[in-house]
Protein backbone atom coordinates (compact mmCIF):
# COMPACT_ATOMS: atom_id res chain seq x y z
CA UNK A 1 0.00 0.00 0.00
CA UNK A 2 1.20 3.35 -0.80
CA UNK A 3 0.56 6.87 -0.16
CA UNK A 4 -1.55 7.45 -3.23
CA UNK A 5 -3.59 3.98 -2.33
CA UNK A 6 -4.56 5.46 0.79
CA UNK A 7 -6.77 7.88 -0.86
CA UNK A 8 -8.08 5.50 -3.10
CA UNK A 9 -9.53 3.21 -0.39
CA UNK A 10 -10.53 5.81 1.65
CA UNK A 11 -12.88 7.00 -1.05
CA UNK A 12 -14.81 3.51 -0.66
CA UNK A 13 -14.50 3.18 3.20
CA UNK A 14 -16.24 6.00 2.83
CA UNK A 15 -19.03 5.50 0.95
CA UNK A 16 -17.62 8.31 -1.95
CA UNK A 17 -16.93 5.42 -4.19
CA UNK A 18 -19.27 2.98 -4.59
CA UNK A 19 -22.34 3.65 -2.11
CA UNK A 20 -23.54 0.38 0.08
CA UNK A 21 -26.70 2.38 1.55
CA UNK A 22 -30.21 3.45 0.51
CA UNK A 23 -31.02 5.72 3.64
CA UNK A 24 -29.33 8.36 5.38
CA UNK A 25 -29.89 6.91 8.70
CA UNK A 26 -27.91 3.83 7.61
CA UNK A 27 -24.90 6.05 6.34
CA UNK A 28 -25.13 7.88 9.31
CA UNK A 29 -24.92 4.64 11.41
CA UNK A 30 -21.79 3.48 8.88
CA UNK A 31 -19.83 6.47 9.65
CA UNK A 32 -20.28 6.34 13.37
CA UNK A 33 -20.32 10.33 13.78
CA UNK A 34 -20.28 13.03 11.35
CA UNK A 35 -19.41 16.76 11.93
CA UNK A 36 -21.93 18.50 11.71
CA UNK A 37 -21.67 22.31 12.83
CA UNK A 38 -22.55 23.91 9.68
CA UNK A 39 -25.53 22.42 9.56
CA UNK A 40 -26.36 22.44 5.68
CA UNK A 41 -22.99 21.20 4.68
CA UNK A 42 -23.57 18.48 7.09
CA UNK A 43 -26.48 17.11 5.09
CA UNK A 44 -24.68 17.36 1.70
CA UNK A 45 -22.19 15.02 3.95
CA UNK A 46 -24.52 12.61 4.18
CA UNK A 47 -25.83 13.23 0.38
CA UNK A 48 -22.45 12.92 -1.24
CA UNK A 49 -23.14 9.17 -0.81
CA UNK A 50 -26.46 8.74 -1.18
CA UNK A 51 -26.38 9.60 -4.80
CA UNK A 52 -29.97 10.53 -5.39
CA UNK A 53 -31.28 11.47 -1.94
CA UNK A 54 -32.26 14.92 -1.54
CA UNK A 55 -31.65 17.85 1.37
CA UNK A 56 -35.20 17.47 2.66
CA UNK A 57 -35.06 13.70 2.93
CA UNK A 58 -31.96 14.65 5.36
CA UNK A 59 -34.22 17.07 7.04
CA UNK A 60 -36.98 14.48 7.45
CA UNK A 61 -34.86 12.12 8.79
CA UNK A 62 -33.28 14.45 11.51
CA UNK A 63 -36.67 15.75 12.62
CA UNK A 64 -37.93 12.38 12.70
CA UNK A 65 -35.14 11.00 14.95
CA UNK A 66 -33.61 8.47 12.63
CA UNK A 67 -30.67 10.78 12.88
CA UNK A 68 -29.23 12.67 15.84
CA UNK A 69 -27.76 16.16 15.56
CA UNK A 70 -26.11 16.94 19.23
CA UNK A 71 -22.22 16.76 21.11
CA UNK A 72 -20.67 13.72 20.90
CA UNK A 73 -16.96 12.87 20.37
CA UNK A 74 -15.23 16.36 20.57
CA UNK A 75 -16.72 19.43 21.95
CA UNK A 76 -19.08 20.30 18.29
CA UNK A 77 -21.78 19.34 16.64
CA UNK A 78 -22.02 15.70 14.97
CA UNK A 79 -24.62 13.90 13.57
CA UNK A 80 -24.81 10.39 15.13
CA UNK A 81 -27.43 7.30 14.94
CA UNK A 82 -29.81 7.19 17.73
CA UNK A 83 -28.35 3.39 18.36
CA UNK A 84 -25.35 4.61 19.90
CA UNK A 85 -26.21 7.75 21.12
CA UNK A 86 -26.30 6.16 24.47
CA UNK A 87 -22.94 4.56 24.84
CA UNK A 88 -21.16 7.21 22.59
CA UNK A 89 -21.84 9.27 25.20
CA UNK A 90 -21.33 7.25 28.23
CA UNK A 91 -17.64 7.14 26.79
CA UNK A 92 -16.85 10.41 25.38
CA UNK A 93 -19.11 13.02 27.84
CA UNK A 94 -16.31 12.97 30.41
CA UNK A 95 -13.56 13.73 28.43
CA UNK A 96 -15.58 16.78 26.71
CA UNK A 97 -17.11 18.29 29.94
CA UNK A 98 -13.23 19.08 31.48
CA UNK A 99 -12.53 21.06 28.25
CA UNK A 100 -14.62 23.68 28.87
CA UNK A 101 -13.67 24.43 32.48
CA UNK A 102 -11.66 27.43 31.49
CA UNK A 103 -14.85 29.28 29.18
CA UNK A 104 -17.00 27.87 32.36
CA UNK A 105 -15.01 30.12 34.76
CA UNK A 106 -14.68 33.24 32.72
CA UNK A 107 -18.92 32.95 31.75
CA UNK A 108 -19.14 32.04 35.76
CA UNK A 109 -20.92 28.66 35.10
CA UNK A 110 -20.84 26.39 38.21
CA UNK A 111 -22.13 22.57 38.72
CA UNK A 112 -24.78 24.16 40.89
CA UNK A 113 -25.93 26.63 38.13
CA UNK A 114 -25.46 23.79 35.58
CA UNK A 115 -27.79 21.08 37.92
CA UNK A 116 -30.43 24.01 37.96
CA UNK A 117 -30.26 24.63 34.21
CA UNK A 118 -30.65 20.75 33.32
CA UNK A 119 -33.78 20.95 35.60
CA UNK A 120 -35.02 23.17 34.29
CA UNK A 121 -34.59 22.58 30.91
CA UNK A 122 -35.41 19.00 31.59
CA UNK A 123 -38.74 20.39 33.03
CA UNK A 124 -39.38 22.42 30.56
CA UNK A 125 -38.92 19.61 28.17
CA UNK A 126 -41.52 16.76 29.59
CA UNK A 127 -44.64 15.94 27.97
CA UNK A 128 -42.67 14.80 24.52
CA UNK A 129 -42.35 18.73 24.03
CA UNK A 130 -39.96 19.96 21.34
CA UNK A 131 -38.67 23.44 21.96
CA UNK A 132 -36.27 25.64 20.18
CA UNK A 133 -33.23 27.17 22.20
CA UNK A 134 -34.66 30.43 22.67
CA UNK A 135 -37.76 29.21 23.93
CA UNK A 136 -35.45 27.57 26.69
CA UNK A 137 -33.44 30.39 27.42
CA UNK A 138 -37.01 32.05 28.14
CA UNK A 139 -37.39 29.67 30.53
CA UNK A 140 -34.07 29.88 31.83
CA UNK A 141 -34.29 33.55 32.40
CA UNK A 142 -37.44 33.51 34.23
CA UNK A 143 -35.70 31.41 36.96
CA UNK A 144 -32.85 33.76 37.69
CA UNK A 145 -30.84 31.85 35.56
CA UNK A 146 -28.26 34.79 32.97
CA UNK A 147 -28.98 32.91 29.55
CA UNK A 148 -27.15 35.14 26.92
CA UNK A 149 -25.64 33.19 23.98
CA UNK A 150 -21.93 32.66 25.07
CA UNK A 151 -23.42 31.00 28.38
CA UNK A 152 -26.58 29.34 26.66
CA UNK A 153 -24.27 27.51 24.08
CA UNK A 154 -22.67 26.02 27.37
CA UNK A 155 -25.61 25.47 28.86
CA UNK A 156 -27.46 23.69 26.36
CA UNK A 157 -23.69 21.41 25.41
CA UNK A 158 -24.21 20.23 29.45
CA UNK A 159 -27.25 19.49 28.63
CA UNK A 160 -27.12 17.02 25.86
CA UNK A 161 -23.79 15.59 27.64
CA UNK A 162 -25.54 14.92 30.27
CA UNK A 163 -27.94 12.64 28.25
CA UNK A 164 -30.87 15.14 29.40
CA UNK A 165 -31.94 16.24 25.56
CA UNK A 166 -31.18 16.05 21.79
CA UNK A 167 -32.24 17.13 18.84
CA UNK A 168 -35.83 17.44 18.25
CA UNK A 169 -38.41 18.26 15.44
CA UNK A 170 -37.40 20.67 12.93
CA UNK A 171 -40.12 23.73 12.98
CA UNK A 172 -39.38 25.43 9.18
CA UNK A 173 -35.73 25.64 9.27
CA UNK A 174 -35.86 26.13 13.15
CA UNK A 175 -34.09 23.22 15.26
CA UNK A 176 -35.98 22.62 18.63
CA UNK A 177 -34.08 20.29 21.26
CA UNK A 178 -36.59 17.52 23.19
CA UNK A 179 -35.90 15.21 25.81
CA UNK A 180 -33.43 12.48 25.11
CA UNK A 181 -35.21 9.49 27.14
CA UNK A 182 -38.71 10.69 24.86
CA UNK A 183 -36.92 10.47 21.63
CA UNK A 184 -35.11 7.55 21.77
CA UNK A 185 -35.50 4.06 23.34
CA UNK A 186 -32.78 2.95 25.82
CA UNK A 187 -30.29 0.98 24.57
CA UNK A 188 -28.21 -2.06 26.20
CA UNK A 189 -25.16 -0.07 28.52
CA UNK A 190 -21.60 -1.34 27.02
CA UNK A 191 -18.74 -1.62 29.45
CA UNK A 192 -15.76 0.70 28.80
CA UNK A 193 -13.78 -1.39 27.22
CA UNK A 194 -16.72 -3.09 24.86
CA UNK A 195 -17.61 1.28 24.13
CA UNK A 196 -13.56 1.28 23.26
CA UNK A 197 -13.67 -1.59 20.78
CA UNK A 198 -16.97 -0.55 19.37
CA UNK A 199 -15.82 2.93 18.39
CA UNK A 200 -12.31 1.97 17.53
CA UNK A 201 -14.31 -0.55 14.45
CA UNK A 202 -16.61 1.41 13.71
CA UNK A 203 -13.59 4.00 12.67
CA UNK A 204 -11.11 1.47 11.35
CA UNK A 205 -14.16 0.06 9.11
CA UNK A 206 -15.54 3.14 7.81
CA UNK A 207 -12.57 5.77 8.03
CA UNK A 208 -9.62 2.68 6.86
CA UNK A 209 -6.95 3.17 6.12
CA UNK A 210 -6.23 5.05 8.99
CA UNK A 211 -3.66 5.46 12.22
CA UNK A 212 -4.37 5.10 15.99
CA UNK A 213 -3.30 9.27 15.98
CA UNK A 214 -5.79 9.21 13.45
CA UNK A 215 -8.91 7.35 15.10
CA UNK A 216 -7.20 9.22 18.82
CA UNK A 217 -7.59 12.58 17.19
CA UNK A 218 -11.64 11.61 15.66
CA UNK A 219 -12.48 10.06 18.69
CA UNK A 220 -11.57 12.56 21.06
CA UNK A 221 -10.21 9.83 23.61
CA UNK A 222 -6.49 10.30 25.06
CA UNK A 223 -3.94 7.68 22.56
CA UNK A 224 -3.71 5.46 25.87
CA UNK A 225 -7.30 4.93 25.19
CA UNK A 226 -7.57 4.80 21.46
CA UNK A 227 -4.31 2.42 21.61
CA UNK A 228 -6.57 -0.07 24.14
CA UNK A 229 -9.69 0.28 21.51
CA UNK A 230 -7.64 -0.83 18.32
CA UNK A 231 -6.02 -3.81 20.60
CA UNK A 232 -9.19 -5.17 21.08
CA UNK A 233 -10.09 -5.74 17.47
CA UNK A 234 -6.64 -5.88 15.88
CA UNK A 235 -7.36 -9.63 15.49
CA UNK A 236 -9.81 -8.61 12.69
CA UNK A 237 -7.69 -5.66 10.75
CA UNK A 238 -4.62 -5.47 8.99
CA UNK A 239 -1.55 -3.14 9.25
CA UNK A 240 0.38 -1.66 6.61
CA UNK A 241 3.68 0.50 7.71
CA UNK A 242 4.14 3.24 5.43
CA UNK A 243 7.40 5.57 6.97
CA UNK A 244 7.42 5.17 10.40
CA UNK A 245 3.03 4.99 10.41
CA UNK A 246 1.43 2.15 10.42
CA UNK A 247 -2.45 2.14 9.16
CA UNK A 248 -5.02 0.07 9.55
CA UNK A 249 -7.83 -1.71 7.86
CA UNK A 250 -9.90 -4.46 7.96
CA UNK A 251 -8.64 -7.65 7.30
CA UNK A 252 -11.87 -9.06 5.02
CA UNK A 253 -11.73 -5.10 3.15
CA UNK A 254 -12.06 -5.66 -0.60
CA UNK A 255 -11.31 -2.62 -3.02
CA UNK A 256 -14.37 -2.39 -5.41
CA UNK A 257 -13.26 -1.67 -9.21
CA UNK A 258 -12.33 1.71 -9.69
CA UNK A 259 -14.15 4.20 -11.81
CA UNK A 260 -10.87 5.42 -14.27
CA UNK A 261 -11.53 9.42 -12.76
CA UNK A 262 -13.74 10.06 -9.89
CA UNK A 263 -14.55 13.85 -8.51
CA UNK A 264 -16.36 15.47 -5.60
CA UNK A 265 -17.58 18.32 -4.30
CA UNK A 266 -16.95 17.87 -0.70
CA UNK A 267 -19.01 19.75 1.62
CA UNK A 268 -16.65 21.95 4.51
CA UNK A 269 -15.91 19.68 7.53
CA UNK A 270 -15.88 16.51 5.63
CA UNK A 271 -15.29 13.33 6.77
CA UNK A 272 -12.64 12.55 3.81
CA UNK A 273 -10.52 15.55 5.39
CA UNK A 274 -11.24 16.07 8.69
CA UNK A 275 -11.43 12.95 10.34
CA UNK A 276 -7.74 12.37 9.99
CA UNK A 277 -4.81 14.12 11.89
CA UNK A 278 -2.31 13.42 8.87
CA UNK A 279 -4.21 14.90 6.04
CA UNK A 280 -1.56 14.63 3.23
CA UNK A 281 -2.97 11.19 2.01
CA UNK A 282 -5.60 13.62 -0.03
CA UNK A 283 -4.38 17.42 0.79
CA UNK A 284 -0.61 18.41 -0.06
CA UNK A 285 1.14 20.31 2.81
CA UNK A 286 1.22 23.68 0.60
CA UNK A 287 -2.41 23.44 -0.03
CA UNK A 288 -3.61 22.66 3.83
CA UNK A 289 -3.38 26.50 4.99
CA UNK A 290 -6.20 27.29 2.31
CA UNK A 291 -8.25 24.03 2.69
CA UNK A 292 -8.68 25.14 6.50
CA UNK A 293 -7.52 27.36 9.06
CA UNK A 294 -5.38 27.14 12.14
CA UNK A 295 -8.59 27.86 14.30
CA UNK A 296 -10.60 24.75 12.79
CA UNK A 297 -12.25 26.13 10.01
CA UNK A 298 -12.68 23.99 7.44
CA UNK A 299 -13.56 24.87 3.64
CA UNK A 300 -15.42 22.77 1.20
CA UNK A 301 -13.08 20.96 -1.15
CA UNK A 302 -13.10 19.96 -4.67
CA UNK A 303 -11.67 15.92 -5.07
CA UNK A 304 -9.79 14.51 -8.32
CA UNK A 305 -9.31 10.76 -7.70
CA UNK A 306 -9.08 11.52 -3.94
CA UNK A 307 -6.91 14.40 -4.19
CA UNK A 308 -7.72 17.74 -3.18
CA UNK A 309 -7.37 20.22 -6.06
CA UNK A 310 -8.73 23.54 -4.97
CA UNK A 311 -12.02 24.72 -3.08
CA UNK A 312 -15.55 26.04 -3.62
CA UNK A 313 -18.29 27.94 -2.36
CA UNK A 314 -21.62 28.25 -2.83
CA UNK A 315 -24.23 31.29 -3.12
CA UNK A 316 -28.04 29.64 -3.05
CA UNK A 317 -30.46 31.66 -4.44
CA UNK A 318 -34.65 30.99 -5.01
CA UNK A 319 -34.61 28.78 -7.74
CA UNK A 320 -30.49 28.05 -7.98
CA UNK A 321 -27.40 27.75 -6.67
CA UNK A 322 -24.36 29.76 -8.02
CA UNK A 323 -20.92 27.24 -7.28
CA UNK A 324 -17.70 29.02 -7.29
CA UNK A 325 -14.58 27.32 -7.62
CA UNK A 326 -10.94 28.13 -6.82
CA UNK A 327 -8.38 25.80 -7.99
CA UNK A 328 -5.02 25.87 -6.21
CA UNK A 329 -3.79 25.14 -10.09
CA UNK A 330 -4.85 25.02 -13.63
CA UNK A 331 -6.66 21.59 -13.67
CA UNK A 332 -6.99 19.16 -16.93
CA UNK A 333 -9.91 19.39 -19.28
CA UNK A 334 -11.11 16.46 -17.82
CA UNK A 335 -10.68 17.21 -14.20
CA UNK A 336 -13.46 20.48 -14.73
CA UNK A 337 -15.76 18.43 -17.32
CA UNK A 338 -15.60 16.06 -14.12
CA UNK A 339 -16.64 18.72 -11.73
CA UNK A 340 -19.07 20.65 -13.75
CA UNK A 341 -21.14 17.21 -14.30
CA UNK A 342 -20.66 16.57 -9.97
CA UNK A 343 -21.95 20.45 -9.61
CA UNK A 344 -25.32 19.18 -11.17
CA UNK A 345 -25.70 16.56 -8.71
CA UNK A 346 -25.48 19.10 -5.98
CA UNK A 347 -28.12 21.03 -7.31
CA UNK A 348 -30.17 18.03 -7.75
CA UNK A 349 -29.59 17.52 -4.04
CA UNK A 350 -31.05 20.74 -3.50
CA UNK A 351 -33.90 20.94 -6.35
CA UNK A 352 -32.20 23.84 -7.85
CA UNK A 353 -30.94 25.14 -11.21
CA UNK A 354 -27.09 25.37 -10.94
CA UNK A 355 -24.27 27.87 -12.40
CA UNK A 356 -20.88 26.62 -12.25
CA UNK A 357 -17.76 29.20 -12.65
CA UNK A 358 -14.25 28.83 -11.86
CA UNK A 359 -10.97 30.86 -11.11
Amino acid sequence: MTIKDIASIRLQSQQLNGNSFEKPEELVQWMGAMQAQDYSMSKWAVGIRIPGTTDEAIDKAISEGKIIRTHVLRPTWHLTSPKDIHWMLQLTAPHIKPLTKSRDKELELTEKIYTKSNGIIEKALTGNKHLTRDELMVELSAHKIKADSARAAHLMLRAELEGIICSGKLVGKTHTYALLENRIMPSKKLSREEALAKLAWIYFTSHAPATVKDFAWWSGLSLTDSRAGLENIKSKLTGEKIGDETYWLPAAFKMNALKKTSSHFLPAFDEFIISYKDRTASLALEHQFTAFTSNGIFKPVLLVDGQGIGIWSRTVKKDSVLIEAAFFKTPSKTARLLLEKEAKLYGLFLNKKVEFIYS
